[in-house]
């Protein structure tokens, strides 16, 4: 008995007992669309043609006409149309003979993923009126010429972003005629901060023009005491970026019925943003060796690491803070939600979320690394995306925070956001999303704490003061910084300060009292630390002062470590160990200086040449301790970036590098990035080796596309220095 094959029937989706439809969260699957849909048995008679028919469809989708312009989409690099929704655009249609009102019926549908359903808005069907309701879908014809009737068409400012298919159907006795599936008819919908009826609306224009349309940004770094800034390209209108920014929600699984809201967009793309559980778009590596990858230092920008993703959908190695704030402010941008990059300064990762970071000492002063699990980051990125948040009270809109960058579980993922930037200033951290754990970043007290011989626990100190000291991002429309500490919390030590923690203690943040340790510090001996700026590779000192403000005589043992550490505030390895006794006059100021040699700290040096020095000093008189602590960044050299001949839009312009080595040893295996959105393509260039302060020249021919004031990123990197850095502002002319 042969067995009967299924090949000729159509394949069907697998049965699921729970949904009569699989899940459509794929924007790039389709169905099959009949071109003719017969309303029963169709009489011998009929021939389609002597019905109205589609000839053409004019999408107006060059940069240069109405549409593009209109919606401000004419930078993205693609030949489709694309629109921002609960705004008009034009299409035309030309038909086989003139359209007449009273006898020919037609519509639009646009249809996006596999299974369509109205219900979803998936599948919209638009008829033809006399007038367009603002923010709702609906087409009205502006203008008839011969055969051709142009339509202004009004999408709904809250329906799904992504890439949508057009078909135009036509009403006959018989059945529906539809015109046969066009790609180059597709419409991609983003959001529309120009809108009023937009979530993401914006009221202000420069802030649109910076946080929607710069396709270039700053990202600040270094620590709170040098503070370093560097250029990042976004590129979020360069070539399939927008595409991948669409796969990004495929790879997440985001439901397409939910893709019109930018909550669930932010709070599952802070997840695939990073590939800790989903595989998504950045491994990241914070231990300084990264091999089969990129080291994080030598990104210049978003585009390559998203194309790459794109094409391979492996995760791409490697990132740290600033890569996955930077691809996912392209990923925002890219898709209309406004979105800026932003550095916290000494930034607590509070492994109990307890409010506190607990420093444990020994006997002898010293931290113990072996208790102490808690980490202060000298800087930590994250994101900012503005949208109303109809979920919370009335107030909430605004900036949420929103973190790619792998810290912590939020409901079983890797993600954090979005977290209203209000709430968290005022301590209301009962709403979602990850607030408290973004409160904690922003408002740890840091504990030093030491136990006795007994086992009582003695706290030594306690500072309320480093952490989130400085909170900022780049300034609209210019690349100085903007400090927006106070977007986040309340002065320092004044009443509404107090208020917002008690506030956010009693919505369950946890704070430890210090009731059942004993804690009175020693206040009538003051000890500051100050560490001259240095240049990579040459010696500094450091400069230990005590204050006795009393009228006695003390002496203190005094006790310095320098730590090489990771920009996370994890240690290396300790490369200094160095103790003196001190002695201290009544009311007076005494001096000590350290030398730190070059040789002491080149050989372990890791990625962002990052220090982090403990000083404790015990009164022996009193035996109580001073401790204090302070991160230090070396002075890296830059890239230096030149141009020569005329920059015109379309003609040959060439750009030049130059970098000198500045270390006493022989850098190898050096390589070297150049792009520039509008520009050029990045760039890459191998150097075997670099002897010390000999100079490297590259030289790079380009064709410039983009006319405008547009900005060259170059990086060096190899394993003896990292983050090395240039950029070039250029003003491209028009042709």
């Amino acid at each position: 008995m042969s067995e009967t094959t299924n090949t000729d029937k159509e394949k069907k989706p697998p049965l699921n007992g729970r949904r009569a439809l699989p899940p459509n969260n794929s924007n790039d699957e389709e169905n099959e669309v009949p071109e003719m849909e017969a309303f029963g048995l169709i009489p011998r008679g009929f021939n389609p043609k002597d019905y109205l028919r589609v000839v053409d469809i004019n999408m107006f989708k060059e940069p240069h006409e109405i549409n593009k312009q209109q919606h401000h989409t004419d930078k993205y690099y693609s030949p489709k149309l694309i629109v921002r929704r609960g705004q008009p655009f034009q299409i035309q249609i030309d038909f086989n003979r003139p359209y007449r009102p009273e006898t020919d019926q037609f519509w639009l549908e646009y249809l996006i993923g596999r299974y369509p359903q109205q219900n979803k808005g998936t599948y919209i069907p638009i008829f033809v009126g006399d007038v367009l309701k603002p923010g709702e879908w609906g087409a009205k014809i502006t203008h008839k010429e011969n055969n051709s009737i142009r339509l202004s068409i009004m999408s709904s400012a809250t329906c799904i972003v992504g890439k949508f298919r057009l078909y135009v159907a036509v009403w006959t006795p018989f059945g529906i005629l539809r015109t046969h599936r066009n790609s180059a008819t597709d419409t991609y919908i983003l959001f529309n901060p120009w809108c009023q009826q937009d979530a993401v609306y914006l009221d202000d224009e420069k802030e649109r023009e910076e946080y929607v349309l710069n396709d270039v940004g700053i990202v600040f770094h270094g620590n709170i005491n040098d503070i370093r800034l560097r250029s990042w390209s976004y590129g979020q209108f360069e070539e399939n970026i927008l595409d991948a920014c669409l796969f990004l929600m495929d790879k997440a699984e985001l439901e397409l019925s939910g893709r019109g809201n930018p909550i669930k967009i932010c709070r599952v793309a802070s997840a695939v943003i990073n590939s800790r559980d989903d595989n998504g778009v950045i491994a990241g590596s914070w231990d300084n060796t990264y091999t089969y990858g990129v080291a994080p230092s030598a990104w210049t920008g978003s585009v390559d690491i998203l194309l790459e993703y794109y094409s391979s959908k492996q995760p791409v190695r490697y990132g740290q803070c600033w890569v996955f704030a930077g691809v996912f402010n392209t990923f925002l941008r890219c898709l209309g939600i406004p979105a800026r990059l932003v550095t916290n300064y000494s930034s607590a990762h509070d492994n109990n979320a307890n409010l506190q970071l607990d420093f444990f000492l020994d006997d002898e002063g010293k931290v113990d690394t072996k208790l102490t699990k808690d980490s202060v980051w000298n800087y930590h990125c994250w994101n900012e995306a503005w949208m109303t948040r109809p979920d919370l009270p009335v107030g909430f809109g605004g900036w949420q925070v929103v973190d790619g960058t792998p810290q912590e579980t939020s409901d079983g993922m890797y993600r954090c956001g979005p977290a209203s930037v209000q709430a968290i200033k005022h301590g209301h951290v009962c709403f979602q999303f990850d607030a408290p754990f973004v409160y904690a970043e922003v408002n740890s007290d840091i504990v030093y704490s030491r136990r006795e011989k007994n086992g009582t626990q003695v706290i030594e100190k306690i500072d309320t003061t480093h952490v989130g000291q400085l909170i900022v991002t780049k300034e609209v429309g210019r690349d100085g910084m903007m400090e927006i500490t106070e977007e986040y919390k309340f002065q320092e030590g004044s009443e509404e300060e107090r208020l917002a923690l008690e506030t956010a203690v009693m919505y369950g943040v946890k704070k430890q009292t210090t009731q059942d340790t004993l804690y009175q510090p020693q206040t009538d001996v003051d000890m500051e630390f100050q560490a001259q700026k240095a240049v990579l590779g040459s010696d500094f000192k450091v400069t230990i002062t005590f204050r006795n403000k009393s009228r006695n005589y003390y002496t203190a043992t005094t006790y310095l470590s320098g730590n090489i550490v990771f920009y996370t505030g994890v240690t290396k390895n300790e490369f200094k160990k160095h103790s003196f006794s001190a002695k201290l006059e009544p009311y007076s100021s005494s001096a000590f200086d350290v030398v730190i040699k070059s040789s002491e700290y080149m050989s372990d040096l890791l990625d962002q040449a990052s220090f982090h020095f403990f000083v404790t000093a015990r009164i022996n008189e009193t035996g109580k301790i001073l401790a204090t602590q302070k991160a230090t960044v070396l002075e890296i050299p830059s890239l230096r970036i030149k141009t020569q001949g005329e920059m015109v839009a379309g003609k040959e312009m060439s750009v030049t590098v130059e970098f000198t080595n500045p270390l006493k040893q022989t850098l190898q295996n050096v390589t070297l990035r150049l792009e520039g959105p509008g520009v050029l393509r990045t760039m890459k260039k191998e150097f075997r080796q670099i002897p010390p302060n000999s100079t490297l020249i590259w030289e790079i021919k380009c064709f410039p596309k983009q006319p405008g004031l547009r900005k060259l990123i170059a990086s060096l990197n190899c394993d003896a220095l990292r983050h090395v850095y240039g950029d070039l502002n250029v003003q491209i002319q028009k042709p």
